[in-house]
């Protein structure tokens, strides 16, 4: 016989943990973008605009925006881990937020002051990757944990 666990559990959904795992992600790249070295030529890291010509990792521009942008949207995906209702939406909302950062990167000219951000081609296929993967996460991870009982 069977008997089901009491009381509260305080175990998370796995879509919890994405967006927690997702979140801290994000606030890690956003504080490496700020650190010589790991960003390289970071005498040349720009407030915003295609005028930064500092990059994470020596493959990705950033921005002093840009940093803050990936520090924001950190610490949205840890506080969105609280329940997995928000966890949701700051999968899918994140990911369409990437999706259409993707599609404003390969319509905007490079070298334009609409490049605010900036962008370049590593940065596009980055956005495009995490907006996927962070939507996919969002639809096919389950919202709730899975009850067990001892026997």
């Amino acid at each position: 016989m069977s008997t089901p666990i009491s009381g509260t559990s305080t175990a998370r959904a796995p879509i919890q943990l994405a967006a927690l795992v997702v979140g801290a992600i994000f606030l890690l790249v956003g504080v490496l973008g700020f650190i010589p070295g790991v960003t390289t030529d970071y005498d040349m890291l720009a407030w915003a605009g295609h005028e930064s010509h500092a990059q994470l990792f020596g493959i990705f521009t950033v921005s002093v925006l840009h940093n803050i942008v990936h520090l924001v949207f950190g610490v949205l995906g840890l506080i969105a881990a609280a329940s997995a209702a928000m966890a949701r939406i700051f999968l899918l909302g994140g990911g369409v937020v990437y999706l259409g950062l993707w599609l404003y990167g390969l319509l905007v000219d490079q070298h334009s002051d609409a490049n605010f951000v900036p962008l370049d081609d590593a940065d596009n296929w980055l956005h495009l990757g995490l907006g996927l993967g962070m939507v996919a996460l969002g639809l096919i991870l389950p919202r709730r944990t899975r009850t067990t009982t001892l026997g």
